[in-house]
C-alpha cells in the first residue's frame, strides 16, 4: 500500500496534516474509491442495458465543483485534487489522493459533507483563498446515478452530461486497501458487459483544462 500524507485518524474519517505515514491505527479507516470513466455516445443503447440488468436511474441533479490549487505544491505533479461541490443544496469537500495504477482512477479519498446552503460554500471557499489556496476551474455537470448488482456488488454508476466536455458514465466502488484488486477487476467485467469502451484516466478538470490549453 502506497505511504499516503495521512495524519490524524478520528472516528471513520482521515484528517489531512502535513506529515508523510500513517500513524497506528489508522490503516482499517482507509478506504479507496476504485473507479473507471468512459465516454458515452449513445445514452439509450447504455440506459437499455442498465435496465436489462435491473438498474433504475435516478432523476438528474446538478453537480458544481470548483477545484483549488495549493499554495505549496503543484497537484498537477503530486496528481492530487481538493475540491467543493455543491450539489443541490448539499456542499462538500474532497481531497483525493494520487492514483495508485495505469489502468484506472483508484486512489484515497476523503469526502466530508458540510453544513447545506450556498452561503457555506462560498464561506469555504473564502477560507481556502485566505489559506492561500487558488480556485483554478469549475466543472459543471448534470448527474444521474443507478446502482448496479453485478459479481456480488452494488456497482454505483454515474451518467455524466459535463459543460463543455460531453457524455461519460463512471463506473465506482469503495473497498479497503486489501480490496482494490477485486474491485478492479469486477468493474472492467461490468464495463464489458454495459458496452463501455475507452477508458478515460484523466479527471472531468484535467479534460476540460486541456480542451482550454491551461494549465492546473
Amino acid at each position: 500500500m502506497p505511504t499516503l500524507a495521512v495524519g490524524m485518524c478520528v472516528g471513520p474519517v482521515l484528517m489531512p496534516t502535513a506529515s508523510v505515514g500513517m500513524p497506528p491505527n489508522c490503516e482499517e479507516a482507509m478506504t479507496y474509491e476504485v473507479e473507471m470513466k468512459f465516454p458515452v455516445t449513445d445514452w439509450a443503447e447504455l440506459e437499455s442495458r442498465l435496465a436489462e440488468l435491473r438498474a433504475t436511474i435516478s432523476l438528474a441533479q446538478a453537480e458544481v465543483d470548483v477545484y483549488f490549487a495549493h499554495p505549496a505544491r503543484d497537484f498537477a505533479r503530486t496528481d492530487e485534487a481538493l475540491r467543493i461541490r455543491r450539489k443541490g443544496s448539499q456542499n462538500f469537500i474532497t481531497y483525493k489522493g494520487p492514483k495508485i495504477d495505469a489502468t484506472t482512477k483508484t486512489r484515497h479519498e476523503i469526502d466530508l459533507p458540510l453544513p447545506p446552503d450556498e452561503e457555506t460554500a462560498q464561506a469555504w471557499t473564502d477560507l481556502l483563498i485566505a489559506l492561500r489556496f487558488t480556485p483554478v476551474g469549475e466543472v459543471r455537470k448534470s448527474r444521474r446515478k443507478a446502482h448496479v448488482v453485478w459479481q456480488d456488488r452494488s456497482v454505483e454508476a454515474s451518467l455524466d452530461e459535463v459543460e463543455g466536455l460531453g457524455n461519460y458514465a463512471e463506473l465506482e466502488l469503495v473497498v479497503e486497501p486489501e480490496g482494490t484488486a477485486a474491485a478492479k477487476a469486477c468493474i472492467v467485467s461490468l464495463a464489458g458487459a454495459l458496452g463501455l469502451e475507452g477508458s478515460e484516466r484523466r479527471s472531468y478538470l484535467e479534460l476540460l483544462m486541456a480542451r482550454r490549453g491551461t494549465r492546473r
